[in-house]
């Protein structure tokens, strides 16, 4: 019968933490970090490297002595999630790690970058450090990166009074009852809705009314899929509808059929409040729906 594998538990632990000297460019770099500045090195060839390094990467030649200041903004250049954070990193919520070339650098550094929602952060995302108070010199005395502000939301309203005209307030009195008023007009016997005083189209006043009928024929639509308090669903359909016996379309909502569905030609009829809930307004009519009728050719 086999017998069970010894196992000895051990710790490595360095009492007090592993002391270890920074050197001159390290301890310049961290001591810089100290005072909320982040400097890099410049290499032989012209570049700015940060972190700094003791040695160009590339050629493996010791750095100069020449220091510049850097970001303290910079670019993320590739990043990746963090949903759940372990015990020891930076914050204590979703983060990401990311590449951040400081404005002035050559190379990227790697830092925490605190946005809480993932679909915001892409490669190319401008980012600040967030400094902690208390800094000591080390990397961590950045306490992460934060994106830039790029825009703000201003709530905006703004209450206006509307008097409508004696042509608009006869349509919509017209509405309340169930009956689209346009008007004729006699020099070029044009029959427009909304009723109006004048001509459009040749400038001549009008006098007389014409009652429209509540059919009529979608000329062109727009598929909306943004909410709209008025519309049925979404997404739905706005229309303008050529009212039997008029020369102008009027704009309404298509409902009582899949969006996909509307198409030019389609026959529609008014779908209305009932009477006793009906006032001078167009919300009198919920929307225009199919009449079953065939399409006609426009």
């Amino acid at each position: 019968m086999p017998s069970e594998p010894l196992v000895a538990e051990h710790v490595l632990e360095f009492p007090g933490g592993y002391t270890r000297t920074t050197g001159p460019v390290i301890g310049r770099f961290l001591t810089e970090l100290r005072e909320r500045r982040i400097v890099g090195v410049r290499t032989a060839d012209g570049r700015v490297l940060v972190p700094p390094l003791e040695y160009d990467p590339d050629s493996g030649e010791p750095v100069t002595d020449e220091w510049t200041e850097v970001g303290p903004a910079g670019t993320v250049t590739t990043w990746t999630w963090v949903d759940t954070p372990l015990d020891r990193h930076p914050l204590d919520r979703p983060f990401a790690w990311a590449l951040i070339r400081l404005d002035g650098a050559d190379t990227a550094l790697v830092h925490a970058v605190d946005v809480g929602d993932p679909k915001t952060l892409r490669t190319g995302t401008r980012v600040r450090p967030v400094w902690r108070d208390r800094r000591t010199g080390h990397i961590g005395d950045i306490s992460h990166f934060a994106p830039e502000v790029t825009e703000i939301v201003s709530p905006v309203r703004a209450e206006y009074r509307i008097t409508a005209s004696a042509s608009l307030t006869r349509f919509l009195e017209g509405v309340s009852r169930g009956v689209f008023l346009g008007c004729r007009c006699t020099a070029c016997d044009h029959v427009y809705v909304p009723l109006r005083p004048s001509c459009p189209g040749c400038g001549g006043r009008i006098t007389g009314e014409v009652e429209l009928p509540d059919t009529g024929t979608v000329t062109t639509f727009a598929i909306n899929n943004l909410p709209d308090p008025r519309a049925p669903e979404v997404p739905f359909v706005s229309a303008y509808i050529l009212l039997d016996g008029a020369d102008v379309p009027m704009i309404a909502l298509v409902g009582g059929v899949p969006a996909h569905e509307v198409r030019q030609g389609m026959r529609v009829r008014a779908e209305w409040l009932p009477e006793e809930e009906r006032t001078p307004s167009m919300a009198c009519v919920r929307w225009f729906a199919p009449t079953g009728e065939p399409d006609v050719e426009l």
